[in-house]
């Protein structure tokens, strides 16, 4: 990688933290951004520090998608970016407004000193209320300096109304005959304030006193003013938000409280989220997080490990409608299982049907383990659009709900379909047909690993899977196929011109004797494998030549590692 000009003289320039006094004060704007990405490349929190808090535009975005190997920004320079939000708040120099983090998450756990989800999402949380704390404390301080120079002015007039008040007396001209006339008056005043009030011995004279009286009654009107005005000057000052924040948001049960005091209480930075993934919630904590959200970022919501039952998920899709841009919504193993019957089971359906009908723009939508057989029609007929992502792994399908799903208003508008651990028999095969036939010209993506695809029953698909023209990415993955019918797989994918990836099984000749006729994709996944390497030596020759033949060698990944392949090999371009 060659690298141009510009970002090799901005490494060297953020290299050294000890000459940015020099270089911040003659730098131009238009190289900040430079600057702030070799900081980040480089791993100089320092200077990321430094330029965020006197950065010069309005808007700051660091994140959103990487390429292909492309290390995310490490844990110390996102720190330093966070805080450094905070002190840009009173600086002058600092000219950001909107702040979008939406993607600078980074999930796989093999990259070292990265930021995860959860992680990133405690530290946004954790600014947002530093920054209020700080803005408080700021606010505070600078009203008890104005009343403290309010009462040094207060002092200031009354010694200089004082001071006038002796010059007046010294100018009279009756000399110190006059002065002797005045102190004689002011005695008898006293004497007779002394009779009046006897109790007021600090009280010298009715004009004094009745001037004090003046002042303390001015005193307490200006009291209650400036109380009053204080108590607008909180209230506009917690409606101001200099700062919008926008980005992914993890909350689980550990995290759910400071998410929440983050989102509802007022401050200079205000948090807005874009995707919200949330994890062992129960119903209630899920729709209070809803309930705080502002309605016009939030585009998709995911769900996991939350024991919603139907009842609560019911409860829940009602409240996603106010969210005019949510298009995704995952929900993976919540609880919902029916293949048990229960009381008021059905009426909770059509409840989620009706929930499901109120997401206007849903494109995506995903239901990890909920196992409803047999109720597909029931939730994806009251779409009023159809879904362009479709996930259905685990979900217990029947061959009536391939059926329907081969001839509903969904079929020709497919770009992913994810079908994996649904299990697929002859009577399922002609749907499934069907369907690829009306998703060929639309489908990008396709799983369906684990579906116990024999090489029979995959002879019978392979016809149709080559006629998808524009898939980019098939996985099927822990299907009990020999090492005949993986050729045969590898000869339609590279027919494929647009394939990037093939996630291929392990042949059933690979693994130790003992495996039944027809093994699960649980006993696929927990059989050992063979030691020896000579018999997967041969078989992945036999796969170079077929690739070879079809020319699909340099641009097609054909891998059988379920872990480690790319996932961005399936992006389109």
């Amino acid at each position: 990688m060659v690298l141009s000009l510009l970002k090799m003289c901005a490494r060297e320039v953020v290299s050294d933290h000890s000459s940015s006094q020099y270089w911040l004060s003659c730098v131009p704007r238009e190289l900040y951004r430079a600057l702030l990405e070799a900081a980040f490349t480089h791993c100089r929190p320092l200077a990321v520090g430094v330029l965020v808090q006197r950065w010069p535009e309005r808007k700051l975005t660091v994140g959103g998608s990487r390429k292909a190997g492309e290390c995310p920004p490490n844990r110390l320079c996102v720190q330093a970016l966070l805080l450094a939000v905070i002190r840009g708040l009173t600086d002058k120099r600092c000219c950001l407004q909107m702040l979008d983090l939406s993607g600078l998450q980074c999930e796989d756990g093999r990259v070292e000193d990265s930021m995860g989800g959860w992680s990133l999402s405690v530290a946004l949380c954790s600014m947002v209320l530093q920054a209020r704390s700080a803005a408080s404390r700021a606010h505070r301080r600078d009203g008890e300096r104005e009343r403290k120079r309010g009462l040094e002015a207060e002092r200031d007039r009354g010694t200089i109304k004082r001071d006038r008040g002796k010059v007046g007396c010294g100018n009279s001209g009756e000399g110190s005959q006059g002065g002797h006339r005045v102190e004689e008056v002011e005695k008898m005043e006293c004497r007779t304030n002394e009779r009046m009030f006897p109790g007021d011995e600090s009280v010298k004279g009715v004009r004094r006193r009745m001037e004090i009286q003046r002042r303390k009654t001015l005193s307490e009107g200006k009291s209650n003013t400036s109380s009053n005005n204080s108590r607008l000057c909180d209230q506009d000052w917690d409606e101001v938000v200099m700062v919008h924040v926008r980005a992914d948001l993890f909350v689980n049960s550990r995290s759910w409280e400071r998410v929440r005091d983050a989102l509802s209480q007022p401050g200079p930075l205000r948090l807005h989220c874009r995707y919200l993934r949330v994890e062992e919630l129960s119903a209630p904590s899920i729709a209070s997080l809803l309930g705080l959200l502002p309605q016009q970022d939030l585009l998709g919501v995911d769900i996991r490990y939350s024991s919603l039952g139907v009842s609560g998920l019911a409860m829940l899709l009602p409240l996603l409608a106010p969210f005019p841009q949510l298009h995704s919504l995952r929900l993976h193993y919540c609880n919902l299982d029916l293949q048990r019957a229960q009381p008021g089971q059905q009426g909770a359906l059509q409840d989620m049907s009706k929930g499901l009908s109120s997401l206007k723009r849903l494109k995506r939508l995903c239901l990890t383990a909920l196992r409803l057989p047999g109720h597909l029609r029931l939730l994806l007929s009251s779409l009023s659009q159809p879904l362009e992502v479709l996930e259905l792994p685990y979900l217990c399908l029947t061959s009536t709900d391939l059926a329907y799903l081969s001839c509903s208003q969904h079929a020709p508008f497919l770009r992913e379909l994810d079908l994996s651990e649904n299990w697929l028999d002859e009577s399922s095969l002609p749907s499934l047909r069907r369907l690829l036939a009306q998703a060929e010209s639309s489908l990008r993506q396709l799983s369906l690993c684990g579906c116990g695809l024999s090489d029979t029953l995959l002879g019978a698909l392979l016809p149709s899977l080559s006629c998808c023209q524009a898939l980019r990415s098939l996985r099927l993955a822990l299907n009990p196929l020999s090492i005949t019918g993986l050729l045969s797989l590898a000869r339609t994918a590279a027919g494929i011109p647009s394939l990037r990836l093939l996630l291929y099984p392990n042949p059933l000749e690979e693994y130790e004797p003992g495996l039944p006729a027809l093994p699960s994709s649980a006993q696929l996944l927990d059989w050992p494998l063979l030691e020896e390497s000579e018999g997967r030596d041969m078989m992945l020759r036999l796969l170079d030549e077929v690739l070879k033949l079809r020319g699909q060698s340099r641009d097609l990944l054909v891998t059988s590692d379920l872990l480690n392949y790319s996932p961005d090999l399936t992006v389109d371009d």
